[in-house]
């Protein structure tokens, strides 16, 4: 056999080391994503959350079969993909960082949930996630106040749950704590404040009432005009876009009423220590 020449072996020498060379590049073209801790990312780093606190999170949502969860920031997916798993909700993540996406996405599927979950490249702050009956957060506190005017502007009832951050005044309804972190559940409140025009029928009907409530939040006070009494509401409560509140009339008689928000209305029952009781209405003025 004769000797190859010498083009040949250089030749054969330089396509060697190219096929060496795009080797590395070719499996890491390959290799999965891995996100690391503490990473930047365009409003908050990278932190995950576990799957025993995500769980936490949304029982304390009572999330549901009937229920979209919407998790702002989801990373690698897993308060989502727990929602679907765990939970039988529907869920959606918006996450800014397009590899977190696509990760999460793969989660969902090895996880066998990809038909119940949903994973969309966005900006929190530019995105409609009015969908939502459970929203879900893992951001900073000024974030969520950033964020706060837009949440309570969601349908009353909305489940509001946040990891680690709260919301500045508005008050939580339960704090969790699990390993040492916390976690912090808001429920969208109606709209309550101002006067409203309040009629009864049934046994024990009275003449039209002028009611006033006072709101922040979820805290509700008011009272009550009977004649030329004004009488202080007792026991006022607002949850989401349910309503109770008593009074005393002016016989001394306590009556209890409870009913549903809608808008600018509000409806439901009543029942006086007298044994009378009936339906209620009553329209914002």
């Amino acid at each position: 056999m004769s000797p190859r020449p010498p083009w040949r072996l250089a030749a054969a020498l330089a396509a060697a080391l190219l096929l060496a060379a795009a080797a590395p590049a070719a499996a890491a073209e390959r290799a999965p994503y891995e996100p690391a801790i503490g990473q930047p990312g365009k409003d908050v780093i990278w932190v995950p959350t576990s799957e025993a606190l995500a769980e936490r999170m949304l029982a304390m949502a009572q999330a549901g079969h009937d229920d979209t969860v919407v998790d702002l920031g989801s990373g690698d997916g897993v308060i989502a993909i727990t929602a679907a798993a765990k939970f039988g909700a529907h869920a959606l993540g918006i996450e800014y960082n397009a590899d977190m996406v696509n990760l999460a996405r793969s989660n969902a599927t090895a996880a066998g949930v990809a038909e119940r979950v949903r994973f969309v490249q966005g900006d929190i702050f530019a995105s409609d996630f009015s969908e939502a009956t459970v929203l879900t957060l893992y951001l900073l506190q000024d974030l969520n106040l950033r964020l706060r005017p837009q949440i309570l502007s969601m349908r009353p009832g909305t489940r509001v749950v946040s990891h680690t951050f709260d919301m500045g005044d508005w008050r939580p309804d339960e704090v969790s704590s699990l390993q040492g972190q916390r976690c912090y559940l808001w429920i969208v409140p109606a709209s309550v404040f101002g006067v409203w025009s309040l009629d009864t029928t049934g046994s024990g009907r009275m003449p039209r009432l002028e009611i006033e409530f006072d709101q922040q939040y979820q805290a509700i006070r008011g009272s009550v005009i009977l004649g030329a009494v004004t009488a202080g509401l007792r026991e006022a409560r607002l949850r989401g876009f349910h309503v109770a509140f008593a009074f005393v009339d002016d016989r001394g008689v306590r009556r209890d009423f409870s009913g549903q928000v809608s808008g600018m209305r509000m409806e439901g029952s009543y029942r006086a220590d007298d044994g009378t009781e009936g339906r209620w209405a009553a329209v914002r003025r």
